[in-house]
């Protein structure tokens, strides 16, 4: 993304992104068997998942980076946990705020802060790249408890919910997106073999995949902890590779991120009092 922001729009990266990241996830699906016609008549909840999982948080994502340090965005990605909790304590009477999710929160949140750092005056960090960054997170937080609510009792296959909402993405970003010099980033191979392969193949449709994978070999609940490798790797990309700088308050900051989420999961797991002691997810 970071590469590719050099030469084309955030509108234009996300629509490549999805673009190649719809073509594995299709053949995935076809494969699968698990694509039904009459899967159309819930048509109106794919179109919003397309916006809230898709379009809005690739675009923010994109916008985010094309204005922050790669390894900076990335970091701030690990914010995704955090919101998708402060959405489902809101609009899930499921999932009730303790003071051990809430002490969650707020840790996380503390290493937002220390990466947006609004009080500094040297203006290192782009808060308008950090806002983008945190819409982002906001968008793909607020799909889960909307999948939860309207999506997970309807019986349909996540690789099936899945094509149908990138798929519907791509239509309205067609129908958006302004096209004008997206053939630019061909001038820059590092950009194009990053957004066509690195970003659309492998780092949306590939995941996706590996993801279905996982959860049916190890379980939701464990693969769900792939959230907390991104920023970690997003960081130290940033630093090693890319040549970013990278500072003690920034370690410190994806530090309280992941331990925020860790609380978060612990307290999610926990059996509720007088419930049926099931593991939440």
């Amino acid at each position: 993304m970071k590469w590719a922001s050099e030469t084309i729009t955030p509108g234009q990266i996300t629509l490549l992104r999805v673009l190649f990241g719809f073509l594995p996830v299709l053949a995935y699906a076809a494969a699968r068997g698990v694509l039904r016609w009459r899967h159309a008549r819930h048509l109106h909840h794919f179109l919003v998942m397309s916006v809230l999982a898709t379009s809005a948080y690739y675009f923010a994502f994109a916008a985010g980076t094309a204005l922050l340090p790669s390894g900076i965005a990335g970091a701030l990605s690990g914010a995704i946990p955090l919101f998708s909790f402060l959405a489902a304590a809101l609009l899930l009477r499921s999932d009730r705020v303790t003071p051990v999710r809430l002490l969650g929160v707020l840790v996380g949140f503390g290493g937002v802060l220390l990466i947006a750092r609004p009080w500094s005056a040297t203006g290192a960090v782009d808060p308008v790249g950090v806002a983008y960054m945190l819409l982002g997170s906001a968008s793909v937080g607020l799909s889960f408890v909307y999948a939860k609510r309207f999506l997970s009792g309807l019986g349909i296959a996540a690789a099936a919910l899945t094509t149908y909402q990138i798929g519907l993405a791509l239509v309205t970003l067609l129908l958006v997106t302004d096209l004008d010099g997206v053939t630019d980033v061909a001038a820059d191979t590092r950009a194009l073999v990053g957004v066509v392969i690195g970003l659309g193949l492998l780092g949306t449709g590939v995941a996706y995949i590996l993801y279905y994978v996982i959860v049916d070999l190890l379980g939701a609940v464990t693969a769900s902890s792939a959230t907390y490798i991104p920023p970690v790797v997003a960081l130290a990309i940033g630093w090693l590779l890319v040549g970013e700088p990278l500072d003690l308050l920034d370690g410190v900051a994806v530090l309280l991120i992941l331990v925020g989420v860790a609380v978060l999961r612990s307290a999610a797991g926990r059996p509720s009092p007088g419930g049926s002691g099931r593991a939440g997810t």
